[in-house]
């Protein structure tokens, strides 16, 4: 069984929290985890059997009367019926603590799901204060090598040059091949488990319960459409007019639908910084495919050497590495200020990313190279004109090991050190 870098955030939650909310997309490894944490005074049922969902859906008090806490309830947000007499229980435990009439409830409620915004916002809206919300993606770099808790969050510093590596270099071929499996822990566990089985299996599960079932959308072959020209498209800024005639459906149908994709976790919206918050709703943001394995199975890359040397090489590698990022942070329980920067003048110039750490911008490029120079960080200068401390940038590629760039503050960082 693999080490997860969440499982300690978990913990740290429990103890602060009645309720933990684990939510992500389908076959991420939520109720793996939970259940490999699971001890023996805990119940687990999970609302995809439809006899308990039932039971959950008109009988609430009744169905937390047959799974008494301790419990771990899997794919909640089929019921959301439940919260209100969760939270009833929380408050009625609570009170009896402060009589001393017993203990104050710490993680009685694990709750998983893969509907996140839809979970989070019925959940925030229930029971406010009395939960703690995790998100959780496919498996870490650092997951799949047997090294999940011993680095923090990523942040470029020149502190890390001296950091002991990772892992040992990769070639650029091997980070394809990472690239184009994907990152979800029964297809990385399984070695013999054919690719192609198990992307199928899961694209019909997603569009039939999540999707059919879930939204009630029966032109499944449409909404399929969307999701292959959404992959395609990963790491481009997001043009609804574009994607609707790919698909060939309307641009409100379009938009519907991707907010159901990032529901469920399968894409990212990564908005443009700004140091006016408001303009970062109004500008167009990045979409960001959250598993590189399945962008690539829908798009129809049939081996990792030829989306090493395919159009979309640079699309992949950058889509990997805003994963990676975002796993540093999510599994270990925080969440990213994470933006991209664009300018508006005429002649356009874009950074990959910029991470905003205690105040201060950390720029990031992202470049398939080996040896990388000053000129890849040369739009590292577009924040000048930013009303903040400029901290030390990062451009990850194809290097060997974390050295510094010259003339920068800013180090050339492996892509498997993340």
């Amino acid at each position: 069984m693999f080490e997860r870098t969440m499982a300690k955030a978990i913990t740290d939650a429990s103890r602060g929290f009645a309720v933990v909310l684990l939510t992500g997309q389908r076959q991420v490894g939520k109720s793996t985890l939970l259940c490999g944490m699971l001890d023996s005074k805990k119940n687990y049922v999970s609302l995809d059997n439809f006899a308990d969902r039932q039971l959950a859906k008109t009988n609430p008090e009744g169905f937390l009367q047959k799974y008494s806490p301790p419990v771990i309830i899997d794919e909640v947000q089929y019921a959301p019926e439940l919260f209100t007499y969760i939270k009833i229980w929380v408050d009625e435990n609570k009170f009896a603590a402060l009589k001393g009439e017993g203990d104050k409830p710490r993680g009685a409620f694990w709750l998983t799901g893969s509907q996140k915004y839809t979970l989070m916002k019925n959940v925030q809206e229930s029971m406010a204060g009395r939960v703690a919300i995790l998100e959780m993606l496919g498996f870490s770099y650092k997951e799949i090598i047997g090294k999940p808790t011993q680095y923090p969050p990523f942040v470029p510093s020149m502190a890390l040059i001296k950091r002991k590596s990772i892992s040992k270099p990769l070639t650029t071929l091997q980070v394809f091949e990472h690239i184009w499996k994907g990152s979800f822990p029964e297809l990385i566990a399984d070695e013999q488990l054919p690719r192609k089985r198990f992307y199928d299996s899961y694209i019909q599960t997603y569009i039939t319960r999540d999707v059919k079932d879930f939204y009630n959308i029966d032109n499944e072959l449409a909404f399929y459409n969307l999701l292959v020209a959404v992959a395609a498209r990963t790491g481009e800024l997001l043009n609804y007019d574009n994607l609707a005639t790919t698909a060939r459906i309307d641009k409100r149908t379009c938009k519907l639908w991707l907010e159901i994709l990032e529901r469920s976790g399968i894409i990212y919206l990564l908005q443009p910084y700004s140091g006016n918050i408001n303009k970062r709703l109004i500008k167009t943001p990045k979409v960001y495919f959250m598993d590189t394995g399945l962008a690539a199975y829908l798009t129809n890359w049939h081996t990792p050497d030829s989306l090493m040397t395919g159009a979309q090489s640079g699309h992949f590698l950058e889509t990997y590495i805003f994963g990676e990022i975002l796993k540093s942070y999510l599994h270990n329980g925080e969440k990213p200020a994470i933006y991209f920067y664009r300018n508006s003048k005429k002649k356009k110039r874009e950074i990959d990313f910029i991470l905003e750490h205690d105040n201060v911008l950390h720029p990031i490029e992202v470049k398939q190279t080996n040896i990388p120079t000053s000129r890849d960080a040369g739009n590292f200068t577009l924040l000048a004109d930013e009303n903040k401390p400029i901290g030390t940038g990062a451009v990850i590629c194809m290097t060997n090991k974390i050295i510094p760039i010259e003339n920068l503050d800013a180090i050339s960082f492996p892509v498997w050190e993340i």
